[in-house]
Formats: structure tokens, sequence, C-alpha cells
């Protein structure tokens, strides 16, 4: 099988309907048949389908709560055991990592609004905004992922549902002003926590300097998207430098109870007037620290 393609696949526009997944597979919008997710573990996922094969998933339309693959006994579909981190859940967490576009399909064994009433439909294109491991409603782990739409797409998912002809996007999108609904970082909570350790990070004690002044970046421990539901507050945020922010996010670096860090050597610097709530470190250590 080729590599995976990411973006759109020239012929087939947002809103192109498929019969089966072997007419999926034969236009390569999801080249696998039977996998709900399409990609490698080394290049990223360029595909996944929404079908009803998990019952963790959750479908809001232009947010997508979508359950990682493994861990179902063939024969029921139930979930058996806990999902490991490899093949194509590596392959979401790397587009996550390098934003790639994910094409998203649903099927009509879906349940949910936005599904179709028959068939496949091809949805348009998705990044994968966050990554973390959770209990499914059957009390075993699962890899969970947060999809979101691209904004420049978001104007044709009304037109789909306003049943107008869906119209093939170009490879290149002209620029213009989109509003998209999202959670909206305290710029002052930001700049108190980048203040008070004079823009200095907590893992490594670096302080980059630009031309115009010092650089930092807020991290918040427990994120603040659905559905973490994480609060902008200081003692839910750190101050990093870029490096060990994109590390802390994708869990190449996790905090331990005793502030020891975990995957690289060192402890986690905490100014007097700096109080970090517990719970949110114990949040983010049962989320986003791979057990297998």
């Amino acid at each position: 099988m080729p590599g995976p393609v990411f973006g759109h696949i020239p012929g087939y526009p947002v809103g192109s309907r498929f019969e089966n997944r072997a007419a999926l597979a034969e236009a390569g919008v999801h080249r696998h048949r039977q996998a709900g997710i399409s990609g490698s573990a080394t290049k990223g996922a360029d595909s996944i389908v929404l079908s009803g094969g998990y019952e963790d998933d959750q479908d809001l339309g232009n947010l997508i709560i979508y359950t990682g693959y493994g861990g179902r006994d063939p024969a029921t579909g139930r979930q058996v055991s806990d999902q490991p981190f490899s093949l194509w859940n590596r392959a979401l967490a790397y587009s996550s990592l390098n934003g790639l576009p994910v094409r998203v399909i649903r099927g009509e064994g879906h349940e949910s609004r936005y599904s179709p009433s028959a068939g496949y439909r091809y949805e348009g294109l998705y990044l994968v905004d966050d990554y973390w491991q959770d209990r499914g409603r059957a009390g075993f782990l699962v890899w969970r992922y947060r999809l979101i739409k691209l904004p420049d797409q978001l104007d044709q998912e009304s037109d789909q549902q306003s049943g107008t002809e869906s119209i093939e996007v170009p490879s290149e999108a002209p620029r213009r002003e989109t509003i998209v609904l999202r959670n909206v970082r305290d710029t002052k909570q930001a700049r108190r926590i980048k203040e008070l350790y004079d823009y200095r990070c907590q893992m490594c004690g670096i302080r980059l300097e630009g031309l115009p002044g010092p650089y930092a970046e807020a991290a918040h421990i427990r994120p603040l998207g659905a559905p973490h539901k994480g609060p902008d507050t200081l003692d839910n945020t750190l101050c990093l430098c870029p490096n060990h922010h994109v590390l802390f996010d994708h869990s190449g670096i996790t905090i331990d109870e005793d502030l020891s860090l975990v995957g690289v050597e060192g402890r986690l610097a905490v100014h007097p007037r700096h109080s970090i709530n517990n719970n949110h470190l114990r949040y983010r250590r049962e989320h986003y620290q791979a057990n297998t």
C-alpha cells in the first residue's frame, strides 16, 4: 500500500458520497477497507472514518473527540483491553505533532446527527488539536484525539446542511477573515507567569532574548479545551521555553509528584509566589503519560 496522502484527493470535493468502504478505498479518500484510521506510524494519519465502531466517540460537528484503534473483541465489538500507543494511534499523534491535515469521513453507522443516512460522506480536513489517554465507558484505557475542522471549510459545512451543492476546495485556499469559536487564553495571566519567572523556563532555566525583548510561553497543565476544561489560572500555568512547551504538550516530558521531570533530567523550578495545583499535575500524568 502506498504512503499516506495528506489533504484533499483530486476529484473528490467535500460532500462527496460513497456507497461503501470499497468505494472509499478505490477513490483513495480512505485507503483501509476495515480500519478506521489510515496512515503510517512514522509518517502520520491521513484519514479517519466515523462509523460507530467505538462507543466513546463524540461527534460535535466542527469538533470531534475520536477514539483510537485497538482493544476490541472482533466478534462482539466490545472494548476488552487497553489500547496500545502504536500503529495507527501513533500515526494520529504524529499528525498532531506535525500539523498534518486529516480527512474525515462519516458513515451511516455512527449515532450522530451529522452522519449520512446511507453510505459514507467526505466531510473535509481536520487538524488533530490534542491527544491523551483516558478510561472509556468499558473501563479500559483508550487513546482519544480532539479534531477541529480547518477554519477555511466552516462555511462549506453550512452549505452542506442547507442542501446546496458542494464545490471542490482549491489546493491553495484564498486568504480571508474567518471567525472561529475557541478558548481564548487570558493574556494578562500569561504575562503574569512570564514576569514572575523573568521569562525563564521552569524546566531548563533558559531566558530567550529577541530584538524586541525576552520571550517565553505560557503552558497550561490541564488543557483549557473540551473535554478537559482546565481553568485559565496561575495554579494551572507554567512558564516554558518553546522547546519544553512542545515536549510538555506532546508528552515528551511529564512532571512527577515531587516535581522531578520525567523524560529529561532535572526538576521543575517553582517560584515562592507560584502555587501549582497538584490536581492539575495529576490530571496531566493520568491522561498524557503512556502506560504502554
